[in-house]
């Protein structure tokens, strides 16, 4: 099951808004939401309100336990641009564009939780277990040995 929310028009410039988002893509909630607490960006707090808010909305519309939510994707749009002005020399004017952006994240049960401590727990698994490597995989010393050698002789030929 998938649960969305969304935060429009808020007042931060989507490029700065993804930079958080990339971060967390992909997560369990919870995980995620302990990360943004820690994020030093105008950005986090804004997210934060969002991703509490869809948690929220899984747990009361759907019966969902947030323990078992991984967000399926944060995505940050574009909103509508507040076009403002600003004094220039000579009586002219210049452009004050206030970006905005909408916010909106998609929370689901349906994939897996894998932590990254977890991932690292496997690839030693798999390390510990491909030990011995296949006589056609090995590979030969780049340095060919000297009964292979021709002999190199100093005499020149005329």
């Amino acid at each position: 099951m998938q649960v969305k929310s969304i935060y429009r028009y808020a007042k931060i410039s989507a490029f700065k808004a993804r930079e958080v988002t990339r971060e967390i893509q992909g997560m369990p909630a919870m995980d995620a939401l302990l990360q943004l607490k820690f994020i030093p960006k105008k950005a986090a707090p804004l997210i934060y309100k969002t991703l509490k808010s869809a948690i929220a909305n899984a747990e009361q519309n759907n019966n969902l336990r947030p323990e078992v939510l991984v967000i399926k994707e944060a995505v940050i749009g574009e909103a509508t641009t507040l076009k403002r002005i600003t004094p220039k020399a000579r009586g002219s004017a210049g452009p004050i564009r206030k970006r905005t952006s909408h916010i909106r994240i998609v929370l689901t049960d349906e994939v897996p939780i894998v932590r990254r401590s977890d991932r690292a727990q496997a690839t030693k698994k798999r390390a510990k277990n491909n030990k011995k490597e296949p006589a056609h995989l090995k590979k030969e010393s780049p340095v060919p040995s000297a009964e292979t050698q021709p002999e190199l002789t100093s005499e020149a030929t005329a």
